[in-house]
C-alpha cells in the first residue's frame, strides 16, 4: 500500500480555492489566473500546463458560463463560478458545464442564492469525496494485487489502470445523464434546485 500512498500524495487532492483564499475585492483577469496557477499549481501533470489562461476565461464570458463582469473585475462570486467550471469541464463538454450552472449563474446574478453557501458546500462534498476516492483506490489496488501474479508489476499496472479509467467513464457517464436530466427538467418547467 506504500505506492498507493505516494500516488494519493502525488495527486494533491487538497488542492483547492476556499472562500477565505478568494479575496473580498473585485479582481482583473491576471489575477484571477495567478490565484488559479497558485491553488492548482501541484495538480499539473506537466510544469508547462497553464490552468488557466485569458483566452479560457473570456471564452467562457462569450459563451455565457457565467454571468457578464463589470470593468473587467471578477468578484469573488465570478471567482467561484470559474472554478466550478474549471473542475466541470475536464470530464462534461462547455456546452454541458453552461446547461448545469446556468440557474446557478442565474441566481447568483439575481442576488437569490448564496453563492458562498453553495459553494461551501460543494467544497464539503469535496472533501467527502477525497475521503471515499482514497478507500476505493486502495481496495481497487488490493483487487488488482489478488488476481495478477506478475513479477514485474507491469501487468497489475495495466490492469489498476485500465479499471480506474472504466470507473472514471462510469462517473463521467452518470454525470452527462444527470445534466441532459438538468436540461429536460428546466424544458418541462420544473425547478429542480
Amino acid at each position: 500500500m506504500e505506492s498507493i500512498d505516494r500516488l494519493i500524495g502525488q495527486l494533491a487532492l487538497d488542492s483547492q480555492i476556499r472562500t477565505s483564499d478568494i479575496p473580498k475585492i473585485d479582481l482583473y483577469v491576471d489575477q484571477v489566473i495567478q490565484l488559479f496557477e497558485t491553488a492548482f499549481h501541484d495538480t499539473k501533470r506537466y510544469p508547462d500546463d497553464k490552468i488557466l489562461t485569458k483566452t479560457m476565461i473570456n471564452n467562457y464570458a462569450k459563451g455565457k458560463l457565467f454571468y457578464p463582469v463589470q470593468q473587467k473585475k471578477y468578484t469573488p462570486d465570478h471567482i467561484m463560478l470559474i472554478n466550478l467550471i474549471y473542475q466541470m469541464k475536464s470530464t462534461l463538454s462547455i456546452n454541458d458545464v453552461k446547461k448545469v450552472l446556468e440557474k446557478v449563474n442565474d441566481q447568483a446574478q439575481a442576488l437569490e442564492l448564496d453563492l458562498s453557501e453553495f459553494y461551501e458546500t460543494y467544497l464539503a462534498l469535496q472533501e467527502d469525496n477525497h475521503a471515499a476516492f482514497k478507500e476505493e483506490l486502495e481496495r481497487q489496488a488490493e483487487a488488482v494485487a489478488n488476481t495478477q501474479s506478475d513479477e514485474n508489476g507491469e501487468l497489475s499496472k495495466v490492469l489498476f489502470i485500465a479499471s480506474l479509467v472504466h470507473k472514471s467513464n462510469l462517473y463521467r457517464r452518470a454525470a452527462e445523464k444527470l445534466a441532459d436530466e438538468l436540461v429536460r427538467e428546466e424544458a418541462d418547467g420544473k425547478n429542480s434546485y
